[in-house]
């Protein structure tokens, strides 16, 4: 579990509100260049279907925005 507490059970929950008349399912799991993970879950409504993709961030936390890209960092300290 992430220490967020936004696993892809909750995140899953909020977004699609899936019931047993209308569950929710996966369709595709992939590996970004990154390689940091993400899933398409597609729910039935009574406006069609709809399909959205939950990526999963360092911290172990679930978003449908992926995560930030981490470039070069450098840093400098005094010394005394």
């Amino acid at each position: 579990m992430s220490p967020t507490g936004k696993t892809l059970h909750w995140a899953v929950d909020k977004w699609l509100a899936p019931t047993p008349a209308m569950p929710a399912r996966v369709v595709r799991f992939c590996r970004t260049q990154m390689h940091r993970r993400c899933v398409c879950v597609e729910a039935v409504r009574p406006n069609g279907l709809l399909s959205i993709f939950f990526f999963r961030h360092d911290d172990g936390s679930w978003n449908v925005f992926p995560p930030a890209k981490t470039g070069p960092a450098m840093s400098a300290w005094r010394t005394a």
